[in-house]
């Protein structure tokens, strides 16, 4: 683990790409429009066949309202009965990407530390608003483990994704709690704790964690992407400042609609029972993987998210031969801490994996890998 200081408004950064800098708008969408519109998708994170119907009928009817402005007290009240929380710990955003921009822009911080690998929205967010931003990058070596310690005793805002995108690593809440100092902001990404069965190691709810803020995201597990809700759990006060920060009527009607029913307690049961099938599709898609050993794969364990992160001599052209197959996967140097051999894959249903790993060994075969 190593941390990486920063220039005004930027990053320095280690394994980059030729013009010196990460692409840090790069998501795992783009592998999949356009030309690869067609391909079968492992490069996004949502997960398929949503959202179910139940939810676009609930959706649809809101429409009906859509004259009058957006009034969020009904899902955000739904959102905090969910956790536990008053109100005035709740925010509802435009997807959890919003939540990373109100935090760059509302909050005075001097020092912001981004732990990498990670999601990186949170970094372009606090460049784009003029930060210095130093990272503190997890090393492959150590599992992508968090080892506390390594962040600057002197950070007054630290990011840290759990479980995180693309390692598909669940830090312990006991360890994440330990970043905590007087005067700092801790923000967790648990965009993806919905899909941990149980949800352990989540810190959502948790009020007795001084400086946490908790992002969440409904548009992973509901497939709601295009509708863009989620929302921020934290101080009154924290609270209080990114309220301030957003514009007036920042969610939809739709999205709020889709908020409110995503906290009831069907749709708990539902996501809990879907995460449980995701943990046993992944573990099918590690052990499929795992058969690739020869050929120089390894995958980056234990994976506890809905996607897996692979390292592959060559990844980069048999990333561009699976395309050529079928199959869109994401590509991992863009993330900080990782160069052009790494590759994020999205769980899939067990029909689809094998038929993934089909075209992998023909990708590996054909090149030589």
């Amino acid at each position: 683990m190593r941390t990486e200081g920063a220039a005004e408004g930027g990053a320095h950064e280690g394994n980059v790409h030729a013009d010196g800098a990460h692409d840090l708008r790069h998501h795992g969408d783009a592998e999949v429009r356009d030309d690869g519109s067609a391909l079968i998708d492992l490069a996004v994170n949502v997960r398929a066949d949503t959202p179910p119907p139940w939810l676009r009928e609930r959706i649809a009817a809101s429409l009906s309202g859509l004259a009058a402005y957006p009034d969020g007290r009904a899902a955000r009240a739904a959102v905090a009965a969910r956790h536990g929380l008053p109100v005035e710990r709740v925010l509802l955003t435009a997807g959890a990407a919003e939540a990373f921009v109100l935090l760059a822009r509302a909050l005075k911080v001097r020092r912001p530390v981004v732990v990498h690998p990670q999601f990186t929205e949170p970094e372009a967010a606090l460049r784009d608003a003029g930060h210095a931003v130093d990272r503190v990058l997890l090393r492959p070596e150590d599992g992508f483990r968090l080892d506390p310690a390594a962040v600057p005793e002197d950070a007054d805002l630290v990011v840290i994704g759990n479980p995180t995108n693309p390692t598909s690593v669940l830090h312990p809440a006991a360890s994440i709690a330990e970043l905590t100092r007087p005067g700092r902001v801790l923000v967790v990404d648990e965009a993806f704790m919905d899909a941990v069965p149980g949800e352990r190691e989540a810190l959502a709810g948790r009020t007795d964690v001084p400086g946490l803020v908790v992002l969440r995201s409904l548009t992973k597990t509901w497939g709601l992407a295009g509708l863009r809700i989620g929302y921020v759990l934290a101080s009154p006060e924290t609270i209080a400042s990114l309220e301030r920060a957003q514009p007036l009527w920042p969610v939809s009607t739709p999205a709020l609609a889709a908020a409110e029913a995503c906290m009831s307690s069907q749709a708990l049961a539902e996501a809990a029972h879907a995460a449980h099938r995701i943990a046993a599709d992944r573990t099918h898609l590690v052990a499929g993987l795992q058969e690739f050993g020869t050929d120089g794969l390894r995958v980056a364990e234990p994976a506890k998210g809905p996607f897996v992160l692979i390292r592959l001599p060559h990844a980069a052209a048999v990333r561009r031969r699976l395309r050529g197959l079928g199959f869109a996967v994401r590509r991992g140097d863009t993330f900080p801490g990782l160069d052009e051999e790494w590759l994020r894959l999205a769980v899939r249903d067990r029909r689809t994996v094998n038929r993934f790993l089909q075209a992998l060994d023909r990708a590996v075969t054909v090149g030589g890998v």
